[in-house]
């Protein structure tokens, strides 16, 4: 049996999978190094009973995830995860490297990922070529989930937003200023706050403030991380994947458009790919 997990720092989805055959799928909590240490990704483990029934079956694990990029950190998952799944060989990469595989597979291109957060790569068709992006949710992540959270938020608290989607705004969360400061500044992971509204900008999209906020968030996505690459890498196509690429797709090919680059993928979700690409590896 197979395992193979993606990771955002909002959510991981996991497919565990024996000979081609899913036998179980489900979500937990995200898993980001950064965010989360290895006591508490072994505290997750424990408590799932999917996982429980079947640690002693899985014999190989194909985890990627979010800050899952440089060798210590991945180690605080790798560790974790080899002391639960005893008979298990562990391999931790980045939610770039799951994206390339989902998305462009041996064609070279460039690899966006723009979910609850944002980063990307140039991918010569077999490995992603290191950059300086993927700084976190604090000092980066222009366009992602966090971005837009952060945005939204900010307009409410200081007035900025359109009086007709603040009322839709109060309406659905009945936000109070310190209740919304506490969650950003005082708990531990604010990040799952402020990837927590997505699918309500998504529900009014239609809606000026909304629209307007996220063409904001891509021109910054694509002016951060886009143009430098495709200047160093000419004629590469973009391939995404992610839940704000996949939500705000015509804004964002409207984007792509403007700057005068071509959009060859977006998928919402790459582990389906990825599980069927490991599936026929063993």
């Amino acid at each position: 049996m197979i395992a193979v997990i993606y990771s955002g720092s909002r959510n991981a989805d996991w497919k565990l999978s024996d000979k081609g055959q899913i036998i179980s799928e489900f979500r937990t909590p995200g898993i980001n190094p950064y965010l989360t240490g290895k006591k508490s990704i072994s505290s997750l483990l424990n408590k799932n009973n999917e996982l429980i029934n079947y640690a002693e079956e899985i014999k190989k694990i194909y985890f990627f995830g979010a800050g899952a990029s440089s060798k210590d950190r991945k180690e605080i998952i790798s560790e974790a995860f080899t002391e639960f799944f005893r008979y298990a060989k562990v391999i931790v990469d980045h939610d770039l490297s799951a994206s390339a595989l989902a998305t462009a597979g041996n064609k070279p291109g460039i690899i966006c990922v723009l979910g609850s957060g944002g980063n990307a790569a140039y991918y010569n068709g077999r490995k992603i070529k290191e950059n300086n992006f993927g700084l976190g949710y604090i000092l980066a992540d222009e366009g992602s989930a966090n971005w837009l959270g952060r945005n939204l938020l900010k307009d409410y608290l200081t007035g900025t937003m359109p009086k007709k989607f603040e009322h839709i705004f109060v309406q659905k969360y009945h936000p109070e200023r310190k209740q919304i400061l506490d969650k950003v500044y005082r708990h531990s992971q604010p990040v799952l706050y402020l990837t927590s509204f997505t699918e309500f900008l998504a529900e009014y999209s239609d809606e000026d403030y909304v629209s307007s906020l996220v063409r904001r968030g891509m021109k910054l996505y694509f002016e951060t991380y886009i143009l430098p690459l495709a200047e160093k890498h000419p004629n590469s196509s973009l391939y995404f994947t992610g839940a704000v690429a996949d939500v705000f797709q015509d804004i964002l090919k409207e984007t792509a458009t403007h700057y005068g680059l071509e959009i060859a993928m977006i998928i919402r979700k790459p582990i389906y790919s990825i599980l069927n690409y490991y599936t026929n590896k063993n």
